[in-house]
């Protein structure tokens, strides 16, 4: 397949390029808690200034709903790129305004400047593709060429993603060109055994990426809050766990597809039932089909994946040659529901071929627990993104940069 990449934009040196990076990370309070997509938009920023380029950096942070919101200021994002990157970044208090206008004219070769937040303007996200195109528009007077590396918003048909790239010049950058190779590489004649691990809350999130990679999988693991409509599927009552009962009838298809496709779909046989919702809840590990037989009769919430659960998952994972996984086990942000996603993540880093932490709560998951990005073959930028892909979805910011 093929991908316009940055070779194709010729000698950039002295050229004003816009580089539209996922700088969309969690802050809190105004300081970074996961940096782990600016220090990966590092390598195309590092590549572009060290042939010369003029870099006018652009992204979306958080939904501040087309208006200027401090809270969603790119500006900490601006300063920890100068920081990893080792030399002066600039910083726009406005995307295509003054203050951005008097900063791109002011930069040398290799030098680079960071926008404010391109949600901070209706166009970017506008369904009408007038006012898209219009925003897309001012920030091509920037711009000599573009290099488009923000991998966790290519599923979105919006001005800076789609639009600009028509506009002027344009190819993918490092991140993207890599993300697409581990993707390909995910669904075209992957290694086997080949296991995808599944949680988060809900089970329609990932709908279509089970229909897509059932028929390329050999095991396909479920944890997570989505767990409890595959029990409810096979009979079992879940108590007050996460139920999403409209979807019971199409996980029932796909336990019967997987039977007749020889895929060992495998759910959990002990959960960790909590009284409520909370860190210092009390709690037991329940047989998956007696859920409502703990002291919390039919009030308990499922929260993790239970430890002989997260054991099988375990064993499953390190004899896979090929692992991709999406969404936690349980409720990791509170530490007594977090040792079934821990065992996940140390079973990745322990398989003898291609991990892959698919991005989202994922990264989030693995970065809190301590684990380095470097245990992992790859930890994508993109859960949206990702999930949509391997759903074998068309996505327009990919599409428009060549790619078929």
């Amino acid at each position: 397949m093929s991908l316009r990449t940055i070779d194709s934009l010729g000698p950039l040196a002295g050229k004003r390029v816009v580089v539209r990076c996922d700088l969309n990370v969690p802050l809190k309070d105004g300081v970074i808690t996961d940096d782990g997509r600016v220090r990966a938009s590092v390598p195309t920023l590092e590549a572009l200034a060290a042939q010369g380029a003029r870099l006018i950096v652009v992204s979306h942070l958080g939904r501040p709903d087309g208006a200027p919101d401090p809270k969603y200021s790119l500006a900490p994002v601006a300063a920890r790129l100068g920081e990893l990157i080792d030399a002066p970044v600039a910083f726009a208090t406005d995307t295509v305004g003054a203050d951005a206008s008097a900063k791109v004219a002011a930069l040398g070769d290799g030098e680079i400047v960071v926008l404010e937040n391109l949600r901070f303007n209706a166009g970017e996200t506008s369904k009408d593709d007038a006012a898209r195109s219009a925003f897309a528009e001012e920030l091509a007077g920037f711009a000599d060429a573009v290099v488009s590396d923000g991998f966790g918003a290519v599923h979105r048909k919006h001005a800076s993603v789609y639009d600009l790239e028509q506009l002027r010049p344009s190819a993918a950058g490092l991140l993207i060109a890599a993300e697409l190779d581990v993707l390909d590489r995910l669904t075209e004649n992957p290694e086997r055994p080949y296991a995808v691990v599944l949680g988060g809350s809900k089970v329609s999130d990932k709908l279509g990426v089970i229909a897509h990679l059932l028929p390329r999988v050999d095991t396909l693991l479920i944890g997570g809050g989505m767990l409890f409509t595959f029990l409810a599927a096979q009979g079992h009552k879940v108590a007050s766990s996460l139920l999403e009962a409209d979807q019971i009838d199409t996980v029932k298809g796909y336990l019967a597809e997987a039977a007749e496709r020889g895929v060992e779909l495998v759910l959990p046989t002990d959960v960790v039932v909590a009284e409520s919702f909370s860190a210092d809840a009390a709690h037991v590990v329940a047989p998956a089909d007696a859920i409502e037989d703990t002291p919390f009769g039919a009030s308990g919430l499922g929260l993790d994946i239970g430890p002989d659960t997260a054991a099988a998952f375990a064993e499953r994972i390190r004899n896979s040659k090929t692992v991709f996984w999406n969404g936690p086990m349980g409720v990791f942000e509170l530490a007594p529901f977090a040792d079934g996603t821990r065992a996940v993540a140390e079973a990745l880093t322990e398989v003898d071929g291609l991990s892959v932490v698919g991005g989202g709560d994922s990264a989030a998951a693995v970065r809190q627990l301590g684990f380095a990005d470097q245990a992992f073959g790859h930890i994508s930028t993109g859960g949206g993104a990702s999930l949509e892909f391997l759903e074998g979805k068309k996505l327009p910011g990919l599409e428009v940069l060549g790619w078929q």
